[in-house]
């Protein structure tokens, strides 16, 4: 009787379980996350302020507007597309706000829905030349961002004779609208602006968009390859005009924020903010040739900034250093995230 002897099951690498380093490596934040823990540790052994509740206020108040806006152009860039309007625009959305209620007496709740309508205008104005034109959003959106700033600087020296506009405080409606915008919340006996909740709600929903949801998985397609999206059905068109409508939304979220916290605004705001958010996104994870990125990731950039920023003052280093951590901290980002996407793209493989 002769016996046969059973082959080996052959392991179907389908199959198997991915390794905890394989499912980490294909988070776009990974990166982020370890850099913002190197830089909590660090200025938490620098100084001891930079630990207490007082500090964590302040850092955390610091990354909450700049967080916002990194998301909103995370969002964007994930789908391949630029805004540089956004730093503006925030000032923007202010000024109109400020305006309507300081010098029309408008009330600031409805000054509010109308300069929301402003940015959502401008939003989807940007992305729909975008698209027919054909042009770069880089180009599109730095003639925005002269407009805008011309518009800006224009209009509120022709209304108020200045380059400011103040008086939020004595407005219709200010005091319920401040508290919704504009104000703290205690924490252990420590106050913390509700900015910082704006900014985890509008980074929670930003996440849920992108990874649980056919727009998010639209957002992706057009970011990597816009023309096979179009081939499959994915509508291009409206996709990246909702996206650059989201990042007007959000500056009219941080302009909001802004005006009636400060109660007055500058003409010249914003300038060169648009920057600091895509670096912020950059650190979190986004690649700057689209398809690949991370909400949280951003959020994540914009705690960096924060905690950098504050603790240099905490540590009493001269904040030009600043200047040279954002300089490293985006080359460093921008290695970093092309090795993750690499191994990324092998590990789904």
């Amino acid at each position: 009787m002769t016996v046969t002897a059973k082959a080996p099951p052959v392991s179907d690498e389908r199959l198997s379980k991915p390794r905890v380093l394989d499912r980490l490596v294909v988070r776009p934040e990974i990166g982020a996350a370890l850099g913002a823990l190197l830089v909590f540790v660090f200025f938490s052994a620098a100084t001891e302020q930079f630990l207490s509740l007082a500090g964590a206020a302040t850092w955390l108040d610091d990354a909450s507007t700049l967080g916002i806006m990194a998301v909103a152009v995370a969002l964007l860039m994930i789908g391949g597309e630029f805004d540089l309007s956004a730093g503006v625009m925030t000032a923007s959305t202010a000024l109109v706000t400020a305006i309507l209620s300081t010098q029309l007496g408008v009330n600031v709740w409805l000054a509010l829905l109308i300069s929301l309508a402003f940015a959502l205008g401008v939003g989807a104005l940007n992305g729909w030349l975008v698209m027919r034109t054909g042009l770069p959003s880089f180009i599109v959106t730095l003639g925005s961002f002269l407009a805008l700033q011309g518009l800006n600087l224009g209009v509120t020296r022709l209304v108020t004779g200045s380059v400011q506009v103040s008086g939020m405080r004595d407005t219709a409606g200010y005091e319920s609208a401040g508290y919704l915008f504009a104000s703290t919340f205690p924490v252990f006996g420590q106050e913390f602006y509700v900015s910082i909740v704006w900014w985890v709600l509008f980074t929670a929903v930003a996440a849920i968009l992108l990874v649980g949801t056919k727009f998010g998985n639209w957002i992706f397609a057009v970011g990597g390859a816009a023309m096979s999206s179009r081939a499959v059905g994915v509508p291009v068109l409206r996709t990246k005009v909702v996206l650059f409508m989201t990042t007007a939304f959000a500056a009219w979220l941080v302009g909001s924020i802004n005006i009636l916290r400060f109660t007055s605004v500058q003409a010249n705001q914003g300038i060169g903010l648009e920057f600091q958010y895509i670096i912020a996104a950059v650190i979190g994870g986004c690649l700057l040739t689209g398809g690949f990125g991370s909400a949280l990731g951003a959020a994540i950039g914009a705690l960096i900034f924060g905690m950098a920023r504050q603790g240099i003052v905490y540590a009493n280093w001269n904040s030009d250093w600043f200047q040279l951590f954002l300089g490293v901290m985006l080359l460093s980002a921008v290695l970093v995230n092309n090795v993750l996407r690499r191994r990324a793209e092998r590990v789904r493989r």
